[in-house]
């Protein structure tokens, strides 16, 4: 019943709406274009250290959800925008251009890049190391280019952020100049040894300080050795001072036996005569008594004679003197070149001791020249080496090595966003529902009374009688 009541404003609202449906679905379709960036590690860059290696870090071989929204970023900067822009001439396709005619081209282009920054349609596709890229506009070629002149300034803007240019030519002049002060360090080292007539100073430093070691290990020898000497000779004196000069070699002993013999014949005589005398005379008798001291005194003669033998020495020089006389005659000689030696020794300490200083002294210079000319000989190689990888660094951008690909990339759409028939059919259910919508609205502003309900609701009064409405002739009670 309301339909019909508004069937004008239905038909109106409903019919307008389709008729905006059909010629957006056969005039005003728009064309998708697709670009698919994948963010990825293949490539890492060493950073400008001041170390001569510098590794990249391979600790994390993800992709990182910030890095990945880093890429999106970069895809929407204005100076990628505006270059954009610049390229495909869009400030052309602004309908409105007209009403500013002495509008700067420059902010010509920034207004079209910030049409085009609301039209972009950039979003990292979750789960994935992709960024996705879509653009609308009704010309199809028009959506393939402008994407693709998006890739091409998001990758060169990608690499100027990531890594800045004119390294190379940065390294290359700190080459050249490390280069020379390395000569002149060199120059500076060679000068100083050829005047001082030195090769390795702190080298011969410690060998003369050895040398040292030694020649006072030889002088605390030569010392210990010359109380040794001498004590050997105080005890040497003290012996040839006891000791006798000559010694007895050979002691001959041996009896008289002539004398024996005539000692034993007097006693066998005296014996004899005793028995010739005991036959006549008494043992008590003068005679016999006299016989008998005569005996003993024989036999006391023989017996002095055995004991008191004939003794014969013979005597020689006595070893123990010589040998102690020989002995200290070597410990005074070895005495003298023990002395001669320990004079030797203090020449040489004081001429090493001078050399030491000197060569010390040298190796302190010789050292700082040589790490002079060391940390000149690292800052150039550390310069070689970031050179050559500032070179390759530059070769792998000309070659177009980074560490985002285009996965995929733009092409002319040949079907629109929305096919027509689907459009007509939105449209269609779209004007069918604001036909509707306007004719309930447009039938609950109407303030006209339809029906007897609404007279005895608003009215309060009993309805004696009712026409229907209608374009009919005919009419009912």
């Amino acid at each position: 019943m309301v339909l019909f009541r508004q069937e004008k404003v239905f038909v109106i609202v409903s019919g307008l709406v389709f008729l905006l449906a059909v010629v957006y679905a056969f005039a005003g379709a728009s064309y998708r274009a697709h670009l698919q960036v994948l963010v990825r590690r293949g490539r890492s860059d060493p950073p400008a250290t001041a170390q001569p290696n510098a590794p990249p870090d391979f600790s994390r071989v993800e992709v990182t959800e910030e890095e990945l929204n880093s890429e999106v970023e970069l895809l929407k900067d204005d100076d990628v925008l505006r270059r954009v822009a610049a390229a495909n001439d869009l400030a052309a396709h602004d309908w409105l251009r007209w009403l500013r005619p002495r509008e700067d081209p420059a902010a010509r282009v920034e207004r079209a890049a910030r049409r085009l920054g609301k039209k972009l349609d950039v979003e990292a596709i979750k789960k994935t190391n992709v960024i996705a890229v879509n653009y609308d506009a009704a010309d199809p070629q028009l959506a393939a280019r402008v994407l693709q002149s998006l890739a091409a300034a998001y990758l060169e803007k990608h690499m100027q952020v990531h890594r800045p240019a004119g390294q190379f030519h940065f390294f290359d002049e700190q080459t050249a100049e490390s280069r020379g002060q390395l000569e002149q360090a060199e120059k500076k080292l060679l000068d100083f040894t050829n005047a001082h007539d030195v090769v390795m100073a702190a080298k011969q430093r410690d060998l003369v300080l050895e040398s040292i070691d030694q020649v006072e290990a030889n002088y605390r020898q030569s010392q210990a050795q010359m109380a040794e000497v001498e004590y050997r000779i105080r005890e040497l004196k003290y012996d040839l001072a006891r000791l006798p000069k000559r010694m007895v070699t050979q002691v001959r002993t041996s009896d008289n036996p002539e004398l024996l013999r005539a000692l034993k014949a007097s006693l066998l005589d005296l014996q004899l005569k005793r028995i010739q005398l005991l036959t006549k005379f008494e043992p008590s008798h003068p005679l016999v008594h006299e016989i008998d001291q005569q005996i003993a005194q024989a036999k006391l003669a023989i017996e002095n004679e055995k004991s008191n033998p004939i003794r014969d020495e013979t005597t020689d020089q006595d070893t123990n003197y010589e040998w102690a006389r020989a002995e200290l005659q070597k410990a005074e000689v070895e005495k003298k070149g023990l002395e001669g030696r320990k004079a030797t020794a203090v020449a040489q300490l004081g001429e090493y001791r001078s050399l030491a200083r000197q060569f010390g002294e040298d190796a302190i210079i010789q050292d700082d020249l040589t790490s002079s000319e060391k940390a000149a000989e690292d800052n150039y190689l550390l310069y070689v080496k970031k050179r050559e990888q500032a070179r390759m660094g530059d070769a792998l951008d000309e070659g177009g090595i980074v560490n985002v690909a285009i996965a995929e990339k733009p092409v002319v759409p040949a079907l629109p966003r929305w096919p027509p028939a689907i459009v007509v059919l939105v449209g269609f259910a779209g004007a069918v529902v604001s036909g509707t919508g306007a004719a309930f609205t447009a039938d609950y502003l109407d303030p006209a009374l339809r029906t007897p309900e609404e007279v005895t609701a608003c009215l309060e009064l009993p309805v004696l009688a009712s026409l229907p409405g209608g374009r009919g002739t005919r009419l009912s009670a």
